[in-house]
């Protein structure tokens, strides 16, 4: 049985935290085989009760927002339950529970608002990111709310969504600034 302790364990581990955002095949395929059936779970809504502490909140949206992004790397279903991420992150933060969490740890509760295509959602990131010191943070918030600010979305999930691209988008994706996840 999986617990919130369990997944914070594995996310904050230094084998794990070594490839946060510089993730391989090999982290991909661990991430799956262990935590596809629990993503499930959470989907359906058996986690639930998770949300009831910090770290539970905290663990949850690291099911939902991130785990997926290993597990199903490049398909729509990387972002399926992305907004059940910000909801359980907005809820944390309503109940004061982000606070209670190490500020080294407060950023993956943030990160599903960061992630979400909704512009008050970009605008919320940045101000949760700049509130509690997390200026590195803060600087992607920023370029991410930049990013849905002139697109309205990311467009790099385009081709996994079966999204058309505009020539605009186009032109962004094969620019030297281009944003590809």
């Amino acid at each position: 049985m999986n617990t919130p302790d369990e997944i914070l364990r594995f996310w904050y581990s230094a084998p794990m935290s070594q490839h946060w955002f510089s993730s391989t095949e090999q982290i991909d395929t661990e991430i799956r085989d262990k935590y596809e059936i629990l993503w499930q779970q959470a989907l359906d809504g058996e986690l639930n009760h998770w949300q009831e502490t910090a770290e539970g909140c905290l663990a949850l949206c690291i099911v939902l927002d991130q785990f997926p992004l290993n597990m199903f790397r490049g398909q729509a279903k990387s972002f399926s339950s992305e907004q059940l991420a910000v909801k359980v992150c907005k809820q944390a933060v309503e109940k004061g529970f982000d606070l209670q969490l190490p500020k080294d740890q407060r950023g993956f509760l943030y990160m599903p608002l960061m992630h979400s295509e909704n512009l008050a959602d970009q605008d919320e990131a940045v101000r949760l990111f700049d509130a509690s010191d997390l200026f590195e943070n803060a600087k992607f918030a920023r370029h991410h709310r930049e990013i849905v600010r002139k697109f309205g979305r990311f467009p790099h999930r385009n081709e996994a969504l079966g999204r058309n691209s505009s020539q605009a988008e186009i032109n962004y994706l094969n620019s030297a600034e281009a944003f590809t996840g």
